[in-house]
């Protein structure tokens, strides 16, 4: 692939209804290879969000049986495309589900799974509570997934504010992190930006972070605010809290250098 990475992040406003979202998510993905985008990241919870959490749970798919990524497959075929799937919910075993994330190739095959690791398991100063793993089980495994010689690491949302993670995957390799979110407002005010160009700046490495926005169904409402950051920290592309596509360039070269300038990757001191 070449050295130059034309990205595109999506932000939505999903529904619960999955197969809404699937026509929202499809003309947005085409109107995204349309504009030239080689690598297009949509939101966590791309397949739905919100409602009662007795229903999701009765009425999730299997991977085998998800209607959405039968849709996707076929969409990255057709395009040419990477698409990175923020994450939708799949039934596992017994009454859990897991929030996965899934990296697509142009020739539509699943070539990278991640299970999202830290479960957004609190209990916020303005009154909202929230319990993931109620209804998730987390995943356990560092997933660091190769487009044709560019790497990119998979973590989601609640995962941006455990540092080592990000670490840990620019060591081993990854260029590009991927932090798709349904950040609350409250938390999304006023952590959003400081966190995502904080893991950018402390890793040398690009952050595309395709975010959820407005209010869903049950009164849950998300920040918005997709961005694209370079390794230094400079953010090369931004929404707002409306409903669209940002793009931005990613020339690899950039990570080479940031990381050369502060080489701080080799710098680690172990303590405890």
């Amino acid at each position: 692939m070449t050295a130059i990475l034309k990205t595109a992040c999506i932000q939505c406003s999903a529904a619960f209804d999955v197969a809404e979202n699937m026509k929202v998510i499809e003309a947005m993905i085409r109107e995204a290879a349309g504009k030239g985008a080689q690598l297009i990241a949509t939101p966590e919870n791309t397949d739905r969000l919100g409602g009662d959490p007795a229903v999701k749970l009765k009425s999730a798919y299997t991977q085998e049986e998800h209607p959405f990524i039968t849709l996707i497959s076929k969409l990255a075929a057709e395009l040419k495309v990477w698409i990175l799937i923020g994450s939708f919910s799949i039934k596992l075993d017994g009454d859990k589900l897991a929030n996965r994330e899934f990296l697509f190739s142009p020739d539509g095959k699943i070539v990278s799974t991640y299970n999202k690791i830290h479960l957004f398991d609190v209990d916020l100063p303005n009154g909202d509570k929230y319990r993931e793993s109620d209804l998730f089980s987390g995943g356990d495994k560092l997933v660091l997934a190769d487009m044709e010689g560019i790497r990119l690491g998979l973590t989601i949302c609640y995962d941006v504010r455990f540092s080592h993670l990000y670490r840990a995957l620019a060591k081993a390799g990854a260029q590009i992190l991927s932090i798709p979110a349904a950040f609350t407002v409250p938390t999304g005010e006023a952590h959003w930006e400081v966190l995502l160009r904080a893991r950018a700046i402390e890793t040398g490495s690009f952050v595309i972070a395709a975010a959820q926005t407005g209010t869903h169904e049950g009164g849950r409402k998300t920040w918005g605010h997709s961005m694209i950051i370079d390794p230094w920290g400079k953010i090369l592309a931004q929404a707002g809290t409306e409903i669209g596509i940002i793009y931005a360039d990613l020339d690899m070269a950039d990570v080479t250098k940031a990381r050369t300038a502060i080489p701080a990757l080799q710098h680690d001191k172990i303590f405890g």
